[in-house]
């Protein structure tokens, strides 16, 4: 509504074909939520903001194609992404604002409740802090008596295919935190997590 006023208030007769979809767009996962739609309407929704003057769908697809699924996109480093056509700094911007959101909506659950209440919550966890990464990484979450997460460090970063793990660091960091138990996490990122 407001996108079309805008036009209307510069002088132009119509506005653009577009508008009436992301009006659409926005109403069903208004009624719906996110299951409702695809990984390639959700890329539209966040496209929305930063290409507000653009069909943003055929871009949306695009990525999908490039990268395979929306956390994919997202999660994707600042250089593939900028190799996309029509990606520019303000949606790559975006897209590393809904990760970050989303890597702490993640880290919230988790220190609101044990760690180890499920398995399936801390590989989730886990999965939001590095699945995506680039490079090898070794992490260390270090848990209180209850198993509740005191701190999510991330201990080393690699190359591609290793990461050093110095365990008498890893073990002076938990004496220091006075941490009970510790989950220790590594990455392929030739492989998913």
């Amino acid at each position: 509504m407001v996108e079309r006023k805008r036009d209307s208030e510069r002088g132009l007769a119509e506005a653009p074909h577009y508008y009436g979809h992301r009006g659409r767009l926005r109403e069903r996962f208004r009624e719906a939520g996110a299951e409702a739609l695809s990984d390639y309407e959700l890329l539209e929704l966040v496209l929305f903001r930063a290409l507000p003057r653009r069909d943003v769908k055929p871009l949306a697809k695009t990525l999908i194609a490039t990268f395979g699924s929306f956390a994919e996109v997202i999660a994707a480093p600042v250089a593939r992404l900028a190799e996309i056509k029509g990606l520019g700094e303000a949606a790559i911007t975006e897209f590393k604002l809904v990760q970050a959101a989303a890597s702490r909506l993640v880290r919230g659950e988790v220190k609101k409740r044990p760690v180890l209440s499920s398995w399936s919550a801390v590989l989730d966890y886990c999965r939001t802090a590095q699945a995506f990464a680039d490079r090898e990484q070794f992490r260390v979450l270090f848990l209180d008596k209850r198993n509740q997460l005191i701190a999510d460090e991330l201990q080393q970063v690699g190359t591609v295919d290793h990461a050093p793990v110095y365990p008498r660091e890893v073990v002076k960091r938990a004496l220091e935190l006075s941490a009970t138990a510790l989950i220790l996490v590594h990455n392929h990122p030739t492989r998913p997590f």
